[in-house]
């Protein structure tokens, strides 16, 4: 069984080589790795002149990573496709774990499982609001119809699958991976768990960056908000509701003083519910003033991102 790994790049000096020892270190090789550079400005690409690996290099300048993506897929000789991302470290066994199960001719999409990389407490916040944490996967398999859809950083499927749904949305940047996901869903595919699939990702390092990957993903998600892709459509709308309520509330308490009482309740009671949720993936104090300040960067994150991409046109009809 041959394998391609396609990856997309851009501006990638600093992780590059790290990415690509990794891929080195497999304890089973991929047969080419396809990398398509969106026109990197950096030493990116000279960092992809490597002897210990059959690497392929396409410079699509201007492509986002749908498009990327696609073009690495049609160019890979092999049926069996593995996706993930620069940014991440493969476990050694990754590829392994993400393709042994096509050995079973039914199987035709594998979902791999990542974890977060956190060296400090921040990180070790944000990482419940990217991740899909072990404790949850846990509770979620008890379920009888618990199914686990991938992101693109570890994921594999045959190029029979890619074809049939079309490709990647190539009008989408970010939150394109769970858009396939349901196109691949709704053609009637299911999707493998691989558990021991993992990919390790890096978390952001200071608020900016967090608020920022909170808006990118709210753009992907606007795209598709009114699509049957979407994914996180009601999710959102409960982030506007509560806000459109406290600002109902307010208003009302200009007039009605009794009620800023009941604000202050509402607000520590939305404070106490952002360290609940997620204070058990972190076990320390610090979270406290950590997962409530990320609750709120993620709110307005997802409300202004939401709006940019429901504002363009998402091509998902």
């Amino acid at each position: 069984m041959k394998v391609s790994l396609v990856v997309t790049v851009l501006n990638e000096e600093k992780e590059i080589e790290r990415f690509l020892d990794s891929v080195v270190g497999q304890s089973l090789k991929p047969d080419e790795v396809i990398v398509v550079d969106g026109g990197s400005t950096d030493w990116t690409l000279k960092k992809l002149i490597r002897k210990d690996l059959n690497l392929r290099v396409l410079v699509e300048a201007g492509a986002n990573r749908s498009q990327g993506r696609n073009r690495g897929i049609e160019l890979a000789k092999n049926q069996i496709i593995a996706v993930t991302d620069c940014g991440c470290v493969l476990d050694k066994n990754w590829l392994w774990e993400i393709t042994r199960p096509f050995e079973d001719e039914k199987v035709a999409v594998v979902a791999g499982y990542y974890l977060p990389l956190a060296k400090n407490i921040f990180q070790k916040c944000v990482a419940p609001y990217f991740c899909v944490m072990p404790k949850e996967i846990k509770e979620r398999k008890r379920k009888d119809n618990f199914e686990f859809l991938p992101s693109s950083r570890s994921f594999a499927f045959r190029k029979s699958v890619w074809q049939k749904v079309g490709g990647y949305p190539e009008t989408m940047n970010f939150c394109e991976d769970l858009a396939f996901d349901q196109m691949i869903k709704k053609a009637g595919f299911k999707f493998y768990f691989a558990p021991k699939a993992i990919v390790y990702w890096p978390q952001r390092n200071n608020l900016k960056s967090v608020f920022r990957q909170f808006f990118n993903y709210a753009t992907g998600d606007g795209q598709v908000f009114f699509s049957p892709y979407q994914t996180h459509t009601l999710k959102i709308s409960l982030v506007y509701a509560r806000y459109f309520l406290a600002l109902v509330l307010v208003l009302l308490a200009l007039k009605f003083a009794p009620l800023w009482g009941l604000l202050v309740v509402g607000f520590l009671a939305y404070i106490f519910w952002a360290v609940a949720k997620n204070y058990r993936h972190v076990n320390n104090l610090k979270a406290l003033f950590w997962l409530p300040v990320l609750q709120f960067t993620s709110d307005f994150g997802v409300m202004l991102g939401t709006i940019k991409g429901i504002l363009q046109t998402g091509g998902l009809g």
